[in-house]
């Protein structure tokens, strides 16, 4: 079976392919990021207590790599790491895997979801197990070279 890519990166809403004969694979890295207007007390306990920095819209992160398959990044923390959703955007309510990207680019699993993440919070980085079903590419130029994109600029 044919393998594709579909960068969401460029199309980061719900978008609907299908191609008979064909695996389509989302790729790509992106930033889940709030309004500064929901900053509270919560997200300042997650911080202080789990270093675990949700991303606010007047603070994001510059990405230096591009994943396949897809990364949602939701949060960093203080080792220049970073935690996402896996597959899809970030959603804790999801059975996404939760990843974490440390800044060598090595993926380590937390949770197999978000409940999971959420219920072992004060534990996290005690829980990282190893995870080699992402890429890690510079950019999307650089995946381009190895892999087939969808073009849906038509």
């Amino acid at each position: 079976m044919r393998k594709v890519y579909l960068d969401r990166t460029e199309f980061p809403g719900a978008v609907i392919v299908f191609l008979e004969d064909t695996e389509i694979i989302q790729a790509g890295t992106t930033i889940y990021s709030m309004s500064v207007y929901e900053r509270n007390e919560e997200y300042q306990k997650y911080a202080d207590d789990y270093d675990i920095q949700f991303i606010f819209d007047d603070d994001i992160p510059h990405l230096e790599f591009y994943t396949v398959p897809y990364v949602d990044i939701m949060a960093k923390d203080s080792k220049g790491g970073f935690i996402g959703t896996v597959g899809q955007q970030c959603d804790l309510e999801s059975d996404a895997p939760i990843c974490y990207i440390n800044k060598d680019l090595e993926c380590l699993i937390i949770s197999e979801n978000g409940e999971g993440f959420l219920s072992n919070i004060e534990s996290w980085q005690d829980n990282l197990k190893p995870y080699d079903k992402i890429t890690f590419y510079r950019s999307k130029a650089e995946a381009e070279m190895e892999l087939e994109f969808i073009d849906l600029s038509i």
